[in-house]
């Protein structure tokens, strides 16, 4: 992802703590979903192509302008205070259909118009389920022709407050008085501040959201992010520990055969059930492009979920306890090879108004659709989750929700944070991430802040569990598959 790129928000590459710590990869990721291949360029051969112009995003804070011919597109990011110049893309592809760019940083998205009066087009981003819908209007907002001095720490200060203020949804529901925020901080700054005294104000700002979808990266000053109380990042040192520890005790010895680099394993296991460990949804290929990672994760599902395979197994244990995330589209990939019948998965809406925080963009309905020419398990699944569960690792376990046949959850809470990220840019060289969408489900509920609950609680990777050689939480796994044999 570019830093300050609303083209790079769809795919949730890693969460924010993970992009300070390098734990989970590098490049967003996206899946040829079958609603994607949808929005591949020249899929619809018969739209038009947005009009050279301005276009403003429902949400997201950006407008973007549209070169004469289509040929480029470049981004502003704005607030009520701000417009601060984003990445640009240059056209790939079309004709007089959908338009296909690519930014210099390699992520590619689609532009085509809607209906045909020319004013109203969408955006899709490779790698994110769902569309952004673009309206255009009649000129750029008059502060994009405003300088904003970059070594102006109080500019700088309020285009950061005003950014979460216009787009971070969870205030209320984290106790959080914003305005109050800006009231005991703002004061603090005035030309005089120091790079290292304005970073440490920015963080004491955002570490009460203890969001891990936050972080504050200032270069050489220094980066923040955390993880929500009580739980641990998923970092590489605790992947390789757990998976040492499931490989000696859970597997009596035996190897996981890996894929992915490594990110996915599996192994089948006594009476007829099988385990398969996916650590992130993300970071499977040296080379992190689109079609590499989706052709490894297929190579990887077509080996493990064989024909033979899928019919004798009687029972499929998923553990995403240690998960750092990643694209959403390879997480609906991998649960589109676990259905017979399509379903529903979650609802995208991002919030759409700048001075309402309970306001967001009609929700988008997104559906696990089964793969026909490849073999699928359709049999009972456990789903072991826990608090180093994150991200794409928390929206595929939200998509197994209305999964036909039986899907229990077994572990802990999952971290509690799904949406995309949006990463904005500060006039003084640095850049910020944070989160401003809902994933909802049928009924409205999300689960930020709180995670995904389990419907069987059980300790995860504790000091205790591993202390006294335990895996309660895949043990009684094992117990409820057998169960269901009987």
């Amino acid at each position: 992802m570019e830093a300050g790129s609303s083209f790079g928000t769809a795919a949730k590459a890693m969460t924010a703590a993970a992009v300070v710590l390098a734990l989970t990869g590098s490049a967003a990721l996206s899946v040829a979903s079958a609603q994607e291949a949808r929005h591949s360029a020249g899929a619809d051969r018969h739209a038009k192509g947005p009009a050279a112009g301005v276009w403003r995003m429902d949400g997201y804070g950006t407008v973007l302008t549209v070169g004469r011919g289509g040929k480029r597109v470049q981004e502003y990011q704005t607030t009520g205070v701000s417009c601060l110049k984003g990445a640009s893309a240059e056209r790939v592809r079309g004709g007089g259909g959908a338009a296909r760019y690519e930014t210099g940083d390699g992520e590619s998205f689609t532009l085509r118009g809607v209906g045909g009066g020319g004013h109203r087009a969408s955006m899709h981003v490779d790698g994110s389920p769902g569309d952004r819908h673009l309206r255009r209007v009649g000129e750029l907002p008059g502060r994009c022709g405003i300088d904003v001095p970059g070594n102006d720490p109080v500019a700088t200060f309020d285009v950061f407050w005003q950014t979460f203020e216009e787009n971070y949804p969870f205030f209320a529901a984290k106790g959080i008085d914003w305005h109050a925020v800006r009231d005991r901080f703002r004061p603090r700054i005035d030309e005089h501040t120091s790079r290292k005294e304005l970073f440490a104000v920015f963080r004491e700002m955002v570490a009460p959201l203890h969001d891990a979808h936050v972080a504050v990266l200032a270069g050489d000053t220094g980066s923040f992010a955390q993880v929500r109380p009580g739980t641990r990042m998923p970092t590489a040192e605790l992947d390789a520990k757990v998976r040492e520890f499931i490989e000696q005790r859970d597997l009596e010895g035996r190897g996981l055969r890996e894929f992915a680099g490594g990110r996915i394993g599996y192994a089948d296991l006594p009476g007829g059930q099988g385990y398969l460990r996916v650590s992130g949804f993300t970071g499977y290929t040296e080379d992190g492009d689109h079609a590499a990672d989706r052709a490894e994760l297929g190579r990887a599902l077509d080996a493990v979920l064989t024909k033979d395979r899928t019919a004798r197994l009687q029972g499929l244990i998923v553990d995403l306890r240690i998960n750092g995330g990643g694209s959403d589209s390879l997480g609906l990939e991998l649960a589109a090879r676990l259905t017979g019948r399509p379903h529903f998965a979650y609802a995208k809406a991002a919030r759409n108004d700048p001075a309402d925080p309970a306001h967001f963009t009609g929700p988008q309905p997104v559906y696990v659709r089964p793969v026909p020419e490849r073999p699928r398990y359709t049999g009972p699944v456990a789903v072991l989750t826990g608090g180093s569960t994150l991200s794409a690792g928390e929206t595929f376990t939200q998509a197994l929700m209305e999964r036909p046949g039986r899907t229990v959850r077994i572990g802990e809470h999952t971290q509690g944070v799904f949406s995309d990220t949006l990463e904005r840019r500060l006039p003084n060289g640095w850049s910020f991430l944070l989160p401003n969408e809902e994933f909802r489900t049928r009924d409205g509920r999300t689960f930020d802040g709180t995670g995904i609950p389990p419907h069987i609680a059980e300790p995860v990777f504790t000091d205790e569990e591993f202390e006294h050689d335990r895996d309660s939480a895949f043990d009684r796994a094992v117990a409820e598959l057998g169960r269901d044999r009987r």
